[in-house]
């Protein structure tokens, strides 16, 4: 027996070691999305026992048999299963259900899995990759039913609208900024700072802030600190802005040929000028006028003192712009608590000259744990200081209209001005010298400080109180105009300072309870908010040095004015939220607000805002078992409410009396005067030199928006596939407006009311798409489109015949979107006189002239023969973001577009098509290129306008010869990065090099039938830049 056991023994030893001079040592690197190192990563050889943990530097040294399967798992991430293989680099890509099980919603959390509402999570990593000043910027296209519109200035303040306009006045949403309210800029807030952005889109998800909420909410976290060892990460860039989208404007010469051809269209003489210009003509054989040459005086004037030029104007003004921006964290978390510090600084130097917009930035974080995790207590606060200098108003504009024959200097050194017959247009440089000084500076702090107490298990009660608050002050300098039309010798110096003030408290009790497939929590709680705003002025004339270190009101000698005024409102809100899930499938939840506002009357002024909403998760049936292999998740969704609006002015309940007695020092020497039709006010004796600039109306109240969605959340193949679809109503009515008075009520009979009613439907379709492959190749492709229509379906008849929200005194808009336009059809032009005669009586009618179309069939163009020709709502909108990673390397991409909508481009229309225009009626100023190819009886094939001198066919009549198609496809930003290899990055004693080059703005694909050069941005407002940036991300 003995002996057996010997040999028994033997033959295990030998077989194990047979197994193990078997196997294979492997060694790898596991890392997340980021590439950065997942430490702690469980590494099993699949089917056994044997396996091990990433180490601090995410490595992993693993002895298996040929051809095993290696399984990594780590919370928070999708398990990974891949061939064993020397040199094993594994990414891990975040666990969607896990990352996002927990969203915030408002006051508390939820998993995600249990929401019923529809509610959008942006990935904040996509969203840093376009360097946007302004984090609401970078939604753009990233959000299905959210739509935002900016230009390109510095500040990168933007527009942003979710679900349509749903409202006639503020359609801005509400901002949640870790808890705190607000509707201050978001270009102010350093998007590095951010942590998660969720977007609150139906009533169900933003009732819980009641009577702000009809907008919508958006939910802003900032970064804390986390567990582990102290965390720096530094991230810097710089980018170089290039203005691409010009109008193409004639030069000097160009000019004096369109001059010349809109004269003789007109038989006019061309050489009867005093511009300048002097022309040799004649006629051809035919009879048309022919150009045989041109020739320029070398001075514009008798007086010899402005040189005739050639200048560029929009080349004079504009510059490539640098863009730098540096950041710098640092995060520490332990058992007890967690601290996170950051600091931050962005420059813009803008492509207008003079331009620019910088921030410096600073945020702490921190939360202490006290009692052994009973209390908690912490702190948000961030503190911003901005500095900025505007493009003057209307700069662009007038680089188109300014005329080329003028240089950039007169002859005394001081910037040439028109004169003579030219029209009065400052240059475009002066105006931009003139205001290069009216710098801004703005402090705002921000944030809150919190208290948790968690007495018992599932219960805490927690409070804040936040405060926002902005101080900006700026000043307005005016200089002296040394030569031309535009002169002036006037000086002076306003300034002005604005101090805004909003803060809020609340107490917060909730309850969660779990009882077999039972699951629910409770939140019940009450807000106070304030806020004041505050503005002071003061404006002094003839200052006797012209320097900005003595410049200010107590400098000058001339005439004073000193404003300011102040104003406020309060709120208070009573609010309470139930969530039920019963066992992961059927859903419910229940939530109510009572706010009272101080903006109405006693009788009105507390409104409710209640919503329901319910979910089913079907995927979880047992009906669906046979699906297991492939669906992941598949959950349908409700929900009704309500929610409010109470962005009006603060006095709007009250009459308003103005004082108007003038004390001479500016020239009027007239006293006002008022009066009342009954004789007196509330019984009392309107004293005299006041006047009535509103009246009051105690009885307004909230406006408010119900809104149904019904949603549709899908995951398949392991949640590779993932989208969601959501459909809604929303309809808003009792809208607040200021109405207009007759005037037999007297001066001042301006009275807020609630009159008017708006609807929105629309759609809402996410989808993507995510892969690894062992190679260590993963996408991540997922888009969004979504579409709305927007109707106004009430509207006093008053209100309506204005045009102020849309249409005008022939065709009302109510039953069409807002904003929408009635105008003549352009029907081309008059290319004979055939078809001048064979029309409809049309005053002004004549060859190359525009004709309209006569739509009653009465044979005369009038008012009458108008229709709807603009509608501003899109045929729908999308986002495409396709993310590549391999190895080191990482590529991104992300197109955004507008499709099928109309865009009203009268505005630069009017001045790149026309030489006169009845809606620019000012002579001698220059044009776009356009006018160039204008009809003539030498280019009988062209569809624009003939030139002429007078325009007496009314072409600047709001018309469809305006409205183009506004349809493009922009390439927002594509970026490129590398990480450096991981044994180079340890020798520097660092986690992590990531270098990377992007373009923003690189590509847009518009349609060919649009006129202009951009259409995101087809006026006059700050040009959206090209720009190529440069950057590094380092951690250790």
């Amino acid at each position: 027996m003995e002996k057996l056991k010997k040999l028994f023994l033997s033959f295990v030893l030998l077989s194990v070691s047979t197994i193990m001079y078997a196997q294979t040592e492997i060694k790898g690197t596991v890392v997340d999305a980021k590439g950065e190192t997942v430490i702690g990563a469980t590494v099993m050889e699949k089917g056994t026992s044997n396996g091990t943990i990433t180490d601090f530097d995410g490595n992993f040294t693993i002895k298996v048999k040929e051809g095993a399967i290696l399984v990594f798992t780590y919370i928070g991430y999708q398990t990974a299963e891949l061939p064993a293989q020397q040199d094993m680099k594994v990414t891990m890509k975040d666990d969607a259900e896990v990352l996002q099980e927990v969203v915030v919603t408002g006051y508390t959390t939820q998993r995600k899995a249990d929401l019923t509402g529809a509610i959008s999570t942006v990935s904040v990593d996509e969203m840093a990759k376009q360097n946007e000043n302004n984090p609401m910027k970078a939604l753009q296209g990233r959000v299905p039913g959210m739509n935002i519109s900016a230009d390109g200035n510095p500040s990168g303040a933007a527009t942003v609208r979710i679900r349509g306009v749903g409202t006639l006045n503020d359609n801005d949403p509400l901002y949640i900024i870790d808890g705190v309210p607000t509707k201050a800029g978001m270009h102010e807030l350093n998007g590095n700072d951010i942590e998660s952005i969720q977007v609150l889109k139906d009533a169900a998800s933003a009732s819980i802030y009641g009577s702000r909420a009809a907008n919508g909410v958006i939910i802003i976290t900032t970064k804390k600190g986390k567990d582990g060892k102290v965390k720096v990460n530094f991230d810097g860039s710089i980018a170089a802005s290039f203005y691409t989208n010009k109008i193409e404007t004639m030069n000097a010469s160009e000019w004096g040929r369109a001059y010349w051809q809109a004269s003789v269209n007109d038989g006019l003489n061309p050489s009867n000028n005093n511009l300048g210009y002097n022309y040799d003509w004649s006629y051809d054989a035919k009879g048309n006028p022919v150009l045989n040459g041109m020739t320029m005086n070398m001075y514009l004037d008798e007086n010899a003192s402005v040189r005739a030029g050639d200048t560029d104007w929009f080349k004079e003004i504009t510059r490539t712009g640098i863009v730098q921006q540096y950041n710098l964290s640092v995060s520490n978390g332990s058992e007890k608590g967690s601290s996170f510090f950051s600091i931050g600084y962005y420059d813009n130097q803008g492509t207008i000259k003079d331009t620019y917009f910088n921030r410096l930035s600073a945020r702490a974080n921190a939360d202490y744990k006290l009692i052994k995790d009973i209390v908690v207590i912490g702190e948000n606060f961030t503190v911003n200081r901005t500095r900025g200098v505007d493009a003057p108003g209307g700069v662009l504009e007038h680089a188109l209209e300014f005329n080329p024959n003028f240089p950039i200097y007169a002859e005394n050194g001081k910037y040439a001005q028109a004169l003579g017959a030219y029209s009065e247009r400052e240059n475009p440089l002066s105006m931009i010298d003139n205001t290069k000084d009216n710098k801004y500076t703005q402090w705002r702090m921000f944030g809150d400080v919190h208290l948790s107490i968690t007495p018992f298990k599932n219960f805490m009660i927690r409070t804040t109180l936040g405060m926002d608050y902005t101080q900006k002050e700026q000043r307005f300098f005016t200089y002296p105009i040394a030569n031309g039309k535009v002169m002036r010798t006037d000086s002076a110096v306003e300034g002005k300072q604005e101090h805004n003030m909003r803060w809020m408290w609340n107490a917060i009790a909730t309850y969660n309870l779990e009882i077999g497939k039972h699951r629910g929590d409770a939140m019940i709680g009450t807000e106070i908010n304030r806020q004041d705003y505050k503005m002071y002025s003061s404006k002094r004339y003839e200052l006797a040095i012209l320097n900005t270190d003595y410049m200010w009101p107590s400098a000058g000698a001339g005439r004073q004015l000193a404003d300011g005024f102040g104003e406020g409102f309060s709120l208070v809100s009573f609010f309470g939220k139930i969530n039920y899930t019963y066992d992961d499938k059927y859903l419910a939840s229940f939530t109510i607000r009572r706010d009272g506002s101080s903006r109405f009357g006693s009788s009105n002024q507390y409104g409710t805002f209640p919503s329901v909403s319910a979910g089913w998760r079907i995927s979880q049936e047992k009906f669906m078992e046979s699906t297991k292999g492939w669906l992941d998740n598949l959950k349908l969704r409700y929900s009704w409410g309500q929610t409010g609006n109470q962005e009006i002015s603060n006095t709007a309940r009250y009459t308003l009396y103005k004082a108007v007695i003038s004390t001479g020092l500016w020239g009027s020497g007239q006293a006002g005067t008022s009066y009342d039709i009954l004789g007196s006010n509330g019984g009392y004796d309107l004293p005299n030199g006041y006047v009535r600039n509103q009246r009051g109306n105690d009885d307004i109240k909230w406006e408010t928006t119900t809104q149904h969605n019904i949603g549709l959340d899908f995951g398949i193949l392991g949640n590779e596939i993932y989208g969601s679809f959501d459909w809604y109503n929303k309809k808003t009515k009792d809208i607040l407006l200021l109405m207009d008075g007759i005037a037999a009520m007297g001066e001042g009979a301006v009275q807020w009311i609630n009159a008017g009613e708006v609807k929105n439907n629309g759609w809402e379709f996410t989808v993507g798409y995510r892969h690894a492959l062992p190679n260590g190749f993963s996408w991540d492709i997922n888009g969004n489109i979504s579409k709305y229509s927007n109707e106004i379906t009430k509207l006093p008849e008053t209100v309506a015949a204005k045009g102020t929200y849309g249409g005008n005194g022939v065709k009302s808009v109510v039953g069409h979107a807002m904003f929408s336009q009635v105008g003549y059809i352009y029907d081309g032009i008059f290319k004979s006189q055939d078809e001048i005669d064979n029309h409809a009586i049309q005053e002004g009618a004549g060859l190359g002239r525009i004709r309209y179309k006569d739509l009653n069939g009465d044979g005369r163009i009038t008012e009458e023969d108008q229709d709807w020709i603009y509608d501003p709502t899109p045929a729908f909108t999308w986002g495409l973001n396709i993310s590549l990673q391999y190895k080191n390397w990482d590529l991104t991409m992300f197109w955004q577009g507008v499709q099928g909508v109309d865009v009203d481009c009268r505005g630069y229309k009017s001045q790149t098509d026309f030489w006169a225009n009845s809606a620019i009626n000012v002579p001698y100023l220059n044009k776009g290129v356009r006018v160039l190819d204008a009809w003539s009886p030498s280019n009988p094939d062209s569809n624009i306008p003939a030139l002429t001198t007078s325009d007496t066919n009314n072409e600047g009549r709001v018309s469809s010869y305006y409205i183009e198609n506004g349809s493009y496809a922009k390439l927002r930003t594509i970026q490129l990065g590398y990480n450096l290899p991981k044994q180079v990055v340890s020798k520097l004693y660092l986690d992590r090099i990531r270098l990377y080059a992007s373009a923003q703005n690189l590509i847009t694909i518009k349609s060919s039938k649009f006129t202009g050069v951009d259409p995101e941005n087809p006026g006059f407002n700050y040009p959206i830049p090209l720009n190529l940036t440069f950057g590094v991300n380092v951690s250790f």
